[in-house]
């Protein structure tokens, strides 16, 4: 059945002349079918490449917001209309303005997981491989770090010279990891490896072998030699290293690494997609795709 409904999904795509994107997050039965697999802004850039003109986005809803910002001649669909981001969803563009008018002086830096709308009024946005050394560019010593204050704290220790406030707000499921589940782990599996994103909390952090972004944790098991790992990010991941790794012991480095938005995409919302009878179009004003796009070109500018 499974197979079958690839297939169709494979065969429409083609008819159509579809391009489906999926982040490192979904499961692997929809990685199958996707023309592409990365981050949200891995996924955004080729999708600004591709010929086809109409694009499927198998994530949640801000990415599929950064597919249009950066291609607006396209029709974007979500696979599932319900996947949104809890940290894209903490603030908002009137709350971040009454922020700046406290902090006139400071270089607003936004994590790409953010709403369009609150990107409008960003300077640039960053992506977790990106942060460091996007922040160590800005000329400005004064850095408001939104929406995560882990990945603010993070890059906050690995650049100098900077005056960078953290707002509270973050991923509640890397956050929801604790140094205790670390500790539990690496008792159960002494030789692994913990790689961490840096949305995890400081406690978490320290007690990491590797920190890096989704894409650098993929290339840090594909490259390595050791053969046992403790992945501190959303499960996705550990499925895709599990296929792609099959001598190598890749686990979860803790059970609460589940994220229900990125779950919640099936294989038959990717198939109803295709057909044109579910998903949902991305539509955004001219002004808010305009506005928006601005804090993305500079973060393509520093980040070059």
């Amino acid at each position: 059945m499974l197979g079958s409904v690839q297939a169709e999904i494979m065969r429409l795509k083609k008819e159509k002349d579809i391009c489906i994107l999926a982040h490192s997050y979904q499961g692997y039965d929809i990685v199958e079918v996707a023309d592409f697999t990365g981050d949200s802004y891995q996924l955004s850039v080729e999708a600004s490449k591709v010929s086809q003109k109409t694009i499927i986005m198998c994530g949640v809803r801000f990415m599929a917001e950064t597919v249009k910002i950066l291609s607006p001649e396209k029709k974007v669909i979500l696979a599932n209309p319900v996947a949104g981001c809890p940290m894209a969803e903490q603030m908002d563009r009137e709350m971040i303005t009454k922020v700046k008018e406290e902090y006139p002086d400071y270089t607003v830096v936004a994590y790409i997981n953010t709403s369009a709308e609150l990107k409008t009024v960003c300077d640039v946005c960053v992506t977790s491989s990106s942060a460091v050394d996007i922040v160590n560019k800005i000329d400005n010593k004064n850095i408001l770090f939104i929406p995560d204050c882990n990945l603010g704290a993070y890059v906050a220790g690995k650049v100098e010279g900077k005056n960078i406030k953290l707002l509270d707000g973050g991923c509640p499921i890397h956050a929801a990891v604790t140094a205790q589940d670390v500790v539990n782990a690496k008792k159960r599996y002494p030789r692994a490896l913990v790689l961490a994103h840096p949305e995890c909390t400081p406690e978490v952090l320290e007690r990491a072998d590797f920190i890096g972004s989704t894409s650098q944790i993929l290339d840090y098991v594909n490259s390595s030699d050791h053969d046992e790992f403790l992945i501190g990010t959303e499960v996705g991941v550990v499925e895709h290293l599990q296929y792609t790794n099959p001598t190598k012991k890749v686990l979860p480095l803790s059970r609460k690494l589940v994220c229900p938005d990125m779950r919640v995409t099936t294989l038959n919302d990717v198939l109803n997609s295709v057909k044109g009878t579910g998903g949902e179009e991305i539509i955004l004003p001219e002004d808010i795709i305009r506005d928006a796009a601005k804090s993305i070109e500079q973060m393509i500018r520093l980040g070059s």
